[in-house]
């Protein structure tokens, strides 16, 4: 198998990739107040040179009160935030890279480390942050409204700012993924239910919002998983069938392309057949998926950030996976926080550079 085939040109409506690495999104909260300085432009932009094929931000979260738990994450709203962005936009296009904002409400997670408190409540489809863990306030109709109002104002937003693609995070646990999850969604009105596809009414009223806000030929990718970072266990769809009533109104409200997040990339979703959650996902909607999940690395991302050191790992399984067409795109995490060439490394045929990954790399922006 040759690595050439990850180096081949993607294109989709208006997006256009140089191969098929993504950088996948990592939240650094190096941003005080919201706002991404020339710092966090000049890390995205290092990864550019590096090479990657689109880079997907950081969570950057939306206009609502309690939409973030952190004040150093970064704002896609307001004055500020969004020229930091356009200069980070514009760094990655000098380096001829393409780049794309994660778009984030935290829903109903608890506090931050450090202490610091939003200046309203959290807020969740129940107020739900796990089952029986109540956490903030359960979300108004009017607060649904108003949310789904913000996804859609940060992508037009965002799409004004430069920015080649847009990707809403429905993943680990936060609020879109909290209306997926039956555990923290116990609603009996039209956001809620018994069934996958019901609870997945918001997500779909927010991804058709975002697809009105930006137009039909920009790229509206979805961040997606079964897992959440509460319960490592939790499946939304235990079978093929669920997944299809997930994922089949997901695609036709305009997710052009699923983000399909796994803490290891080779384990299959299902029994009877060793097709990843990526592969699942293109094969049940037909839509471009993006697989993740410890690629060129040993050991997990939840085990490595919590203290664990990684090594280099081989790409072989990776590559008999693409190869055979399970997924179209391949998002890279801590191989490319802890080293910005990682790409252009593994082009080149240079594995004896390529670097392990350990905590201390997340408390520098490099």
């Amino acid at each position: 198998m040759s690595l050439d085939t990850l180096f081949q040109p993607f294109a989709l409506k208006s997006l256009r990739l140089k191969n098929r690495l993504v950088m996948a999104p990592m939240t650094r909260s190096f941003s005080p107040g919201g706002v991404p300085g020339a710092d966090v432009a000049r890390y995205y932009q290092r990864r550019a040179e590096g090479e990657v094929g689109l880079i997907l931000t950081e969570g950057t979260v939306i206009d609502r009160p309690a939409s973030s738990n952190d004040p150093a994450v970064p704002r896609i709203h307001g004055a500020a935030a969004l020229e930091g962005w356009r200069r980070a936009v514009q760094a990655v296009h000098g380096a001829g890279g393409r780049i794309a904002p994660q778009i984030w409400h935290m829903g109903a997670i608890g506090p931050h480390a450090s202490g610091w408190v939003a200046p309203a409540p959290q807020e969740g489809p129940s107020g739900l942050r796990a089952p029986g863990e109540p956490v903030g306030v359960a979300m108004s109709e009017a607060d649904i409204e108003a949310t789904i109002a913000a996804f859609a104002r940060a992508a037009a937003d965002a799409k004004a700012a430069g920015f080649d693609a847009i990707e809403l995070h429905g993943a680990h646990g936060y609020l879109i993924d909290q209306f997926f999850w039956s555990g923290t969604n116990t609603r009996a009105d039209r956001w809620g239910g018994a069934t996958i596809a019901e609870r997945s009414r918001f997500a779909v009223a927010v991804v058709r919002a975002v697809r009105q806000a930006v137009g039909e030929d920009f790229v509206i990718i979805l961040r997606l998983s079964q897992w959440k970072q509460q319960d490592f266990s939790a499946r939304l769809a235990a079978s093929p069938a669920e997944m299809e009533a997930w994922l089949g109104p997901l695609a036709e409200a305009g997710v052009d392309i699923f983000h399909c997040s796994q803490r290891r990339f080779w384990e299959a979703e299902f029994d009877g057949s060793d097709l990843n959650f990526a592969g699942w996902a293109k094969k049940l909607t037909g839509r471009a998926t993006i697989t993740v999940g410890s690629v060129g690395l040993s050991g997990e991302f939840i085990a490595a950030f919590g203290g664990e050191t990684s090594s280099p790992a081989s790409l072989d399984e990776l590559l008999r996976r693409y190869e055979r067409g399970e997924f179209d795109l391949v998002a890279v995490g801590r191989a490319l926080l802890g080293d910005a060439d990682w790409v252009r490394k593994v082009r080149d045929g240079r594995r004896d550079e390529l670097r392990g990954f350990s905590r201390a790399a997340l408390a520098e922006l490099v």
